[in-house]
Formats: C-alpha cells, sequence, structure tokens
C-alpha cells in the first residue's frame, strides 16, 4: 500500500466498525437471515474488484446443470433495469448485467439466470417461477448476510490476497479479514503457472490466521479459450488492438501479447457500457492499423445490441472467453460440493 494512502486510514477504521457492527447483529440473530429448503451456494470475496467470480459460477454450472434443477442470481451490475427478473429471450446485457447475459447465452437453455437487488427476496421469487428448482448460485453474495448460504465459497486473487489488503478506502476490503472465517472452502485464483508448492504452502500459512482451522484452500488459474468472432467467419486476425472493460486488464493483455500480434492495449472501466463514441473510436484505429479488434467475453456481450453491431461495419471483432481451471485437487473440490448438496437434502427429509 503506497504510504501516499495512508491518511485514508483513519476512514478505514470507521469503515471497519460499522462493518464489524453489522456482521455481529447478524451473528447474533438481531439482524434477521433466512435459510432456504432448497441449496444455496454463495460465490463472494472480501475485495471489491474482480477475482474471478462469474468464471467459478460457470465452473459451477458445468459441474451440477446435469445433476441439479439450477438458477444463478446475481445483482446484476451497471443493469438499466431494477428489482428482479429471469432472462428470457427478450432480455439483453442492458436488462440484466453484462456477466448475466454472458452465463444465459450459453447456458439459458438449461439453468435459471437471474438478477435482483435483494437476494432474499428474490430467491423465494425464484422458486415461485420455478419451484423445480433444487440450487441457486449466488455470484457475489457473500456480504449479503439476509441470505445464510448452505455452502460458502470465497475467492482471493493470488496477486491481491485478501491477507495483504486493507480495509476500504485504504485497502480495496469490504469486510474484515475475519470474514473468511465464514467460508467453507478459500479459492485462490488467477495463479500463474509457475506457482510452486512452497508458495502454495506460504499462502495457506497467511489464510490460515483468518480462515477456518478446517477450511480447505485450493488454487486455480485462468484458462483461454480460442479466438471467437462476434459473426461467423473462417478469417483469423493477423493483427489486432484489443480492448476490455475490467477491474484489471493486466492479465487479459499480456495473454493478447504472447499469442498475438497486439498492435494496442485500450482499457476501459469495469462493466463499461460502449457508447457510439467510443466505439467509433475503437473503429477508426483499428483501420488506421489495419487491425481486428479483440476483447473479453464480458465485454462482447455488449455488442450483441444491432446498433453497436452496425457501427463496427467492415472491422470484425473477435472475443476470447475464459475458464476457471483448478491447478490441481479439482476433484476435491467437487465432492466437497457435492458432499454439502447431499448433506443438505438429507437433513431436509
Amino acid at each position: 500500500m503506497k504510504i501516499s494512502a495512508l491518511w485514508l486510514a483513519p476512514l478505514s477504521i470507521l469503515y471497519g466498525l460499522g462493518s464489524q457492527l453489522r456482521n455481529y447483529l447478524y451473528n447474533i440473530g438481531y439482524s434477521r437471515s433466512f435459510n432456504y429448503d432448497i441449496m444455496v451456494i454463495v460465490v463472494g470475496n472480501l475485495s471489491a474488484g474482480g477475482a474471478g467470480k462469474s468464471p467459478m459460477t460457470e465452473y459451477l454450472i458445468r459441474q451440477l446443470k446435469s445433476k441439479y434443477a439450477l438458477a444463478t442470481l446475481s445483482r446484476g451490475y451497471k443493469r438499466k433495469t431494477k428489482g428482479f427478473l429471469i432472462a428470457d429471450k427478450y432480455t439483453g446485457a442492458a436488462e440484466i448485467g453484462d456477466e448475466p447475459y454472458q452465463m444465459y447465452l450459453k447456458y439459458g437453455h438449461e439453468v435459471q439466470i437471474a438478477v435482483g437487488e435483494e437476494r432474499s427476496i428474490a430467491i423465494p421469487n425464484i422458486l415461485l417461477e420455478h419451484p423445480e428448482t433444487q440450487v441457486i448460485i449466488m455470484d457475489d453474495g457473500y456480504q449479503h448476510r439476509t441470505v445464510k448460504p448452505d455452502f460458502s465459497i470465497l475467492l482471493t486473487d493470488y496477486n491481491h490476497l485478501f491477507t495483504d489488503d486493507h480495509l476500504l478506502p485504504w485497502g480495496m476490503l469490504r469486510e474484515a479479514k475475519k470474514g473468511a472465517g465464514r467460508a467453507n472452502v478459500i479459492v485462490v485464483t488467477k495463479c500463474p503457472a509457475t506457482l510452486t508448492e512452497k508458495e502454495e504452502i506460504a499462502i495457506k500459512e497467511k489464510i490460515s490466521t483468518y480462515g477456518g482451522k478446517e477450511t480447505e484452500v485450493f488454487f486455480s488459474r485462468i484458462k483461454y479459450n480460442e479466438i471467437a468472432p462476434l459473426i461467423e467467419t473462417d478469417k483469423v486476425p493477423s493483427k489486432v488492438i484489443a480492448f476490455a472493460g475490467l477491474a484489471n486488464t493486466e492479465l487479459f493483455a499480456q495473454y493478447v501479447e504472447e499469442q498475438f500480434d497486439m498492435v494496442e492495449m485500450i482499457s476501459f472501466k469495469d462493466h463499461y457500457d460502449y457508447d457510439t463514441e467510443s466505439i467509433l473510436q475503437l473503429v477508426s484505429k483499428a483501420r488506421a492499423a489495419g487491425a481486428a479488434l479483440l476483447t473479453t467475453e464480458k465485454d462482447m456481450v455488449k455488442f450483441k445490441d444491432k446498433n453497436r453491431i452496425k457501427l463496427l461495419e467492415d472491422v470484425p471483432l473477435y472475443f476470447l472467453s475464459i475458464e476457471h481451471q483448478f491447478i490441481k485437487n479439482g476433484n476435491v473440490f467437487d465432492k466437497v460440493v457435492a458432499d454439502a448438496i447431499t448433506e443438505k437434502y438429507t437433513i431436509e427429509e
């Protein structure tokens, strides 16, 4: 943390006291948490910003969709609507948010994709419209204490471990580090391919200070899939201008530079809503460089809008999708989740 940010420490203390009081009221039952008859799995983190929650949610979808009637629930960050919605063929990124829409495009024919700010209200609404639902995955719901989950997955970015961070606004933590104690498992995401066993042990020791003594810690990486075009074509770009609206574009830029002839990397704010001016600037740069445009899957879904597609004109747009991939012991993680679901329904019976 930069010394210049030390003046924010007193504000972090005040923020921490408020967060601590809030959690205490939930812990003693003064503020009410709701538990449901169906299995609720929460994916979240202690830090603001991207730790790979959506890739983890998609990983869980792939693991569970053939076994259970599944739904996902998120806030629908940056969407232009309010309240509870379940995605259908009439909804797009503007109505439900870019990441939920991304999931709908891939899994909407098998899984219910829902958004709602008030999770404790949204869950009964999901069950009202789809009473067959057996498992709900709450994306970015770790701090939503009104819902008492049956299983909590806490993520922390290898490059920004929660153990080395501070509370907002001095750092990026939404709550105190001891909040990790609520997690059933902790996953260190975005690990490098060079991660050593010695590093794993050191990170586990750090985390054990705040997580539960029996909490298992796993390590994962980002797996990039093959490049794909927005509009079907057999052509493969030789030169690209990359752009993305991510919390941190460093890993994306690094991968693109390694795999392609990258002319330029243009970074936008996380969940950026591309307007006419920004799209025309991208098109102009691509034409001048004789390059194609390349972005992330999360950004690409916003270009499904016909008006944005028109602005691209003759400049091809490609995208890279990513997957969560365990470095090792993925089968152990899968079993821990499966056992938790089995236990939930055994108890309920």
